[in-house]
């Protein structure tokens, strides 16, 4: 399979030889335009002057020509682009969308949400789910992490941008591009006011998500206003074929609009000017009008993705404008420093709104980078910044168009608060690594492993570098380099077992579980059977997937040990024994009703556990992975800490109450895009699940969920939750252990009797167990400290614990035991008899 940049390299010469067939020629044309192939760039456009040797690529013509020098009498601030442009095309009879999050929850394909097509992949185009309109409109903010080292310097890049979005999904014979590229012509000539004759429409070629077409790029004075994407073919192992659906992807930068329209000498006063004119007076460092006035036209040709020599550029420009190059990078990356911090606590602002969290893997990576090049900026320059004022200032600015930020943005400063901890944590620990390593030179690749090992900033490096007048190289695209090695992966979706079976002649099993999860008994056609295995018209045994394991039973007195789902949905029974039926026959099978009821309660209470982790600790908290056994349940959430025995016990109280409340399960069959339109992204809580049609499980009031697993018909069926205990699986992921109905009597009896156990071991009450556990431990760990050194050691335990009166159980007594000496409940016992132990012979020694 071709890459999407061979592919739009291919495709871009065929579209240029015949290109009276992919483009709209007709409305160019018709309007007056000429086609030219530029003397600079070799890329076909069209203009009004029939002469013209150069495109409107700002590195044809010389960098930005709008700077100071607006071509429209029009006017928009950043939220009246918005206004304008949905007013505009509603009159076209185009549809509003309200915007996607951020983090595409609904696909698994990617994390993070890059641009305004993103909502609409993979059904819509692929014709699978019929949008509200085949004509749309959408205010998508979206994520980008290639640009990070461009932001502030250019005046245009940003990580998080809205994308404006003009859709259209039709069959081909509704298709109408000429039509198309009109509406989006004339929004720019009549609705933002840009003379005809200062437009210039390049020919391009798109390629991505396995599809492809022609693609026209609208400039103006050197500034991309947008593009027109016609999504024609879809690319395949051999060749490609075309779409049924065909689509325009029309994306519009929205902050470039005000900006282009001003003719200001940057993009970020317009997009936050509040949070600008704040970083201003606290920083004490406003624009030099004049110097920026005359190095802003170029600086677009300081992309450090386009320029091979970022350094030769800057001593170009310098000479252009007869300042001293010192002076210019002096000025410019002070204030791009500004900008930075401006746009990346944006960004963060809007990322942690919508749930994503700062982490050392994925996407939180991209995420903690930003904000880590943010919280590094303000210390690099002293600035006394305040990062969570610049939230607020965001959200109350951008409330008329997205009022969600700022009814969430107290909830996302505690993430930000615990971040920057994180960070300054990280600047100490650091500079023991950087001494050592300053004794020999530094490459850009230990550079590149420092930051992405031990989070360790290049800029801290060249600054403590500087201090013992030692060079050191960071290179102008390094965060660039750093957001290419992470891919921004999907979350991984919960356990799925397949195997390879040829069943593509036969029909989807019906799922009789998903009915009641009583029930155990059913009757159904065999429709496969190849040795051990068999398939069913229908059947009421769960097959392993979304984290639950499978059950087990009989089929007419024949063992069933497996149950797993091969393709198109077809339910496979793995026998103890080879098959003694045939294809048609009728058959009875029987579940074993005890293994499926704690199953059924260990799958459902991970719903409820997941919603008290979610009023207790905050609505950032998303699942991240789940299993759920006989044994136990096991929750991964997001979440920036390892939560405390109190938040552990509020939680586990609650969830209780709501079992006491006896609330009802409701189960709802919904066509995709109605379950996301009446419940929301939250319905991809469990992962991502493939298919149009979806089961949504809600616990009412509480949790509403797409899921395939068993579940209780009523709260009340789960009996009793205990959450055992939680730990860190990894940065921002947290585990969650629990047990529901018999499976929490039974470790409730284990734990009392651990605790009991420990007691006689200690010679103590079971309520001294943790204060004296506690001594072991610390006893432990001075003999030890005394044995490496070889003296002698005599300390004992004292005579007597004192503990105040506990009104607490023995499990929760077991709990902060296990807490101290960082082991598991059930392993108390074993780990006081090792360290006692190991005491008596440092003694010895």
């Amino acid at each position: 399979m071709k890459t999407d940049k061979q592919v739009k390299a291919e495709f871009k010469k065929t579209a240029s030889k015949d290109f009276k067939k992919y483009y709209a020629t007709s409305p160019l044309k018709e309007n007056g335009y000429y086609r030219n192939k530029c003397t600079k760039t070799g890329t076909w456009f069209w203009s009004q002057d029939e002469n013209r040797k150069v495109c409107g690529d700002p590195e044809a013509i010389g960098g930005f020509q709008f700077i100071d020098n607006p071509n429209s009498k029009k006017k928009f601030d950043y939220l009246e682009t918005w206004t304008e442009f949905k007013k505009y095309f509603k009159k076209k009879g185009y549809l509003e969308y309200d915007r996607y999050p951020v983090v595409s929850r609904w696909r698994e394909d990617v994390y993070w949400t890059g641009a305004s097509v993103y909502p609409f992949q993979p059904y819509v185009v692929s014709g699978e789910i019929k949008p509200k309109s085949n004509s749309v409109i959408i205010p998508q903010l979206s994520m980008r992490f290639n640009d990070i080292d461009n932001v502030g310097i250019t005046g245009s890049h940003y990580v998080c941008f809205d994308m404006l979005g003009q859709l259209h999904f039709e069959q081909k014979k509704d298709y109408d591009q000429d039509l198309y590229w009109q509406e989006y012509f004339d929004w720019i000539t009549k609705g933002m006011g840009v003379p005809e004759s200062e437009l210039i429409m390049h020919e391009d070629a798109w390629a991505g998500g396995g599809t492809f077409g022609p693609c026209m790029e609208f400039f103006s004075k050197g500034m991309e206003i947008g593009n027109h994407v016609y999504m024609m073919f879809k690319q395949e192992e051999k060749g490609y074929s075309e779409l049924d659906i065909k689509v325009l992807d029309m994306g519009q930068g929205h902050e470039r609009v005000p900006w282009f329209l001003s003719g200001k000498s940057n993009s970020y006063e317009s997009t936050f000017p509040s949070v600008a004119k704040h970083l201003y007076k606290i920083t004490g460092h406003k624009p030099d009008e004049q110097l920026m006035q005359a190095f802003l036209p170029y600086s677009a040709l300081l992309n450090v993705d386009e320029v091979d020599d970022i350094q030769k550029v800057w001593k170009q420009i310098s000479t252009k404008i007869k300042i001293d190059e010192k002076e210019l990078k002096e000025n410019v990356l002070s204030l791009a420093a500004i900008y930075s911090i401006g746009e990346h606590s944006r960004a963060s602002l809007i990322a942690l709104n919508d749930k994503a969290l700062p982490s050392n893997v994925g996407g939180g990576y991209n995420l903690r980078t930003i904000m880590r090049r943010m919280f590094g900026f303000v210390e690099q320059y002293k600035w006394d910044v305040d990062i969570p004022k610049l939230f607020e200032l965001h959200a109350k600015f951008l409330k008329p168009m997205y009022p969600e930020l700022s009814k969430n943005v107290k909830e996302t400063l505690p993430i930000l608060e615990n971040e920057y901890s994180k960070f300054l944590e990280n600047r100490k620990r650091s500079k023991q690594t950087i001494e050592r390593i300053l004794q020999k030179k530094i490459t850009t690749q230990q550079l590149i492993e420092l930051y992405d090992s031990q989070g360790i900033a290049p800029e801290q490096v060249k600054a403590e570098a500087q201090k013992k007048d030692i060079s050191v190289n960071v290179p102008d695209n390094f965060y660039m380099l750093i957001s290419e090695r992470h891919e921004q992966g999907a979350q991984k979706v919960a356990t799925k077992k397949k195997e390879r079976i040829d069943v593509s002649k036969i029909a989807a099993t019906k799922k009789l579980f998903w009915k009641d999860w009583k029930t155990t008994k059913f009757s159904a056609k065999v429709v496969f059977v190849k040795d051990n295995l068999i398939a069913l018209d229908q059947t009421a045994f769960y097959p392993t997937s979304g984290g639950q394991l499978h059950d087990v039973g009989e089929l007419e007195g024949n063992k069933v040990v497996d149950v797993f789902k091969a393709e198109n949905e077809v339910i496979i029974h793995k026998l103890k024994e080879k098959a003694p039926f045939k294809k048609g026959q009728k058959i009875s099978g029987m579940i074993d009703g005890e293994r499926r009821k704690q199953l059924m309660q260990h799958h459902t209470s991970a719903h409820l556990v997941n919603a008290v982790a979610q009023e207790v600790l905050g609505r950032h908290v998303w699942q991240a992975g789940a299993a759920k056994t006989l044994e136990k349940g096991r929750l991964d959430i997001t979440h920036f800490e390892l939560p405390s025995e109190k938040q552990l016990k509020e939680m586990e109280k609650r969830a209780n109450q709501y079992i006491k409340k006896g609330i009802a399960v409701q189960f709802e069959y919904l066509p995709r895009e109605k379950a996301e339109d009446k419940y929301g992204m939250e319905i991809y809580q469990g992962g991502f699940i493939p298919g149009r049609e979806l089961r949504i499980v809600t616990i009412k009031g509480l949790d509403s969920e797409a899921c395939g697993g068993t579940h209780a018909n009523n709260t009340k069926e789960l009996e009793h939750i205990t959450i055992l205990n939680a730990t860190k699986v990894q940065d921002g992921v947290i585990r969650i252990n629990y047990v529901t109905g018999n499976a929490a009597k039974n470790v409730s009896g284990q734990k009392s009797g651990s605790l009991a156990e420990a007691a006689t071991l200690l010679n103590v009450d079971k309520k001294q167990v943790p204060a004296r556990a506690q001594e072991v431990f610390s006893l432990w760990k001075k003999g030890r400290k005394t044995a490496k050194k070889k003296k002698a050691f005599t300390e004992t335990l004292i005579g007597t614990v004192e503990v105040k009166p506990l009104h607490v159980s023995d499990a929760e007594l077991l709990q902060e035991t296990a807490r101290i000496l960082s082991t598991q409940p059930e392993h108390v016992p074993k780990t006081l008899k090792r360290f006692l132990e190991e005491t008596k012979k440092f003694r010895k020694n």
